[in-house]
This record gives C-alpha cells, structure tokens and sequence, in this order.
C-alpha cells in the first residue's frame, strides 16, 4: 500500500517521539497508536501502517542471529555478545544455531549486517576468486 508523502512524514515524526535514549518506548508507541486511533486524522491509515513499518524495522535492526559449527561455551557467547552490545547497543535478543555446514568459525548476522568468520565462507570467497 503506497502512502502520502505527508502520512509518511506524520509516522516518522511520531516514531521519533516513541523513543527515549535513542531506544523505542513500548509505553510511548501505545499511547501515541492508541490517540491516533482514537483521533483518526486524515490518513491516520497510512500513518498507522507506516508506523508498524518502522517498528518492524527497528525490532529487525535488534535481532542477532549467531551460527557456529559447534555449541559455544559460555565464555565465548558472552565475549560474541559484549563485542555486539558495543557496536549495536545492549537490547539485542540474540539467538544461537548449530550449523555444522559451516566447518569452524561463526556467522554472525545482526540486522541486516552479516559478518561470516566461518571457514565455509572464507572457502566460498576463495573459489568465487579463481
């Protein structure tokens, strides 16, 4: 569904308002759904679905997806998880897969970001180079 450009602008604004130290307030996003709702401006719709756009996006940007061949110990989880929490803030939710494809090393997905230090990866960019 294609939204105005001004029903988009309204969503990004109010988003802005949702957050508090650079984070997104559940409570604040509630109340400012639920007054949006209740006020239903012209394309509050557009607004609304926009609004679940950037909430998705941002819930998204949060996920870490952490591969490794082998179960990590518990020292080397919370090493994966500091480094993370220092480049991407410390509300991550952080989910760990056994990939035995992946020979050695992690696969390390956060957001949109991936970071592969596994040996299958580094055995595929060494084929692709040939």
């Amino acid at each position: 569904m294609k939204i105005s450009k001004t029903a988009a602008a309204s969503a990004r604004r109010l988003f802005g308002l949702c957050q508090t130290d650079g984070r997104l307030d559940e409570n604040k996003l509630r109340t400012v759904i639920a007054r949006l709702v209740e006020a239903k401006p012209r394309d509050y719709a557009g607004i609304l679905g926009a609004l679940q756009r950037l909430t998705r996006l941002d819930l998204e940007r949060r996920k870490v997806t952490v591969e490794s061949a082998v179960e990590l110990d518990e020292a080397s989880r919370q090493r994966v998880v500091a480094g993370l929490a220092s480049q991407y803030g410390t509300d991550l939710a952080v989910q760990y897969q056994i990939n035995p494809s992946l020979l050695g090393g992690l696969r390390i997905r956060v957001g949109n970001d991936v970071f592969d230090g596994s040996v299958q990866g580094r055995l595929t960019r060494l084929a692709s180079a040939f």
